[in-house]
């Protein structure tokens, strides 16, 4: 992937293409592990981290060395996650089981559940969790990830998400509230003792 990256931007310095190369092994499995979360699909993850590795490497002389490279790349991440949400809500939906002068019916598509990172994702998070998580507003959906699976503090949340941290404080406890209703409701055996 960084060679495909790396023709399209020549006037980047060979020191700046280790380094990106370098803080780009270290962050990718984290990476894509959190863009499988935002997504709760591994197919849409896959273009989603490609889409913020692009625009990460664009930017990269704009990166501030003494920041962690991965806040950063999480920023550009939700941006090019947000982008995709309303781009999508734009588009007009076919459907692939009827036959239209567009398209024939009949479609072959691949087994997402038959990739190991699908099992992966899959045993990180519980499908009611997942389910939970994708039932949430975009804004609250990252703000609780960012918080809950991925550990980072209220101010990199608010650097990240590009918002107050009085903002990120009510999104994260709004979007935990939501995501407790939710499981409450789907399972209350599982998870009414845990949440009380």
């Amino acid at each position: 992937m960084i060679g495909a990256i790396v023709r399209q931007k020549t006037a980047i310095s060979e020191r700046d293409i280790a380094l990106f190369e370098k803080l780009f092994k270290e962050s990718h499995k984290q990476a894509f592990g959190l863009a499988c979360r935002m997504t709760g699909n591994c197919s849409e993850a896959e273009d989603l981290l490609q889409e913020a590795y692009v625009r990460a490497y664009r930017f990269f002389d704009r990166y501030d060395r003494s920041l962690p490279f991965a806040s950063w790349l999480y920023r550009i991440m939700t941006n090019a996650y947000i982008d995709s949400v309303r781009k999508k809500n734009r588009l007009r939906m076919l459907s692939f089981s009827q036959s239209t002068h567009e398209a024939p019916a009949g479609f072959d598509f691949a087994d997402p559940e038959a990739s190991p990172e699908y099992a992966l994702m899959r045993n990180a998070l519980d499908d009611t969790v997942q389910a939970g998580l994708l039932s949430l507003p975009v804004e609250f959906r990252l703000a609780v990830l960012l918080a809950d699976v991925e550990g980072l503090a209220y101010e990199e949340i608010s650097e990240i998400m590009q918002t107050s941290i009085g903002t990120v404080r009510s999104r994260i406890h709004r979007g935990r509230q939501r995501l407790r209703e939710y499981l409450v409701k789907k399972n209350p055996n599982k998870y009414a003792e845990m949440m009380s």
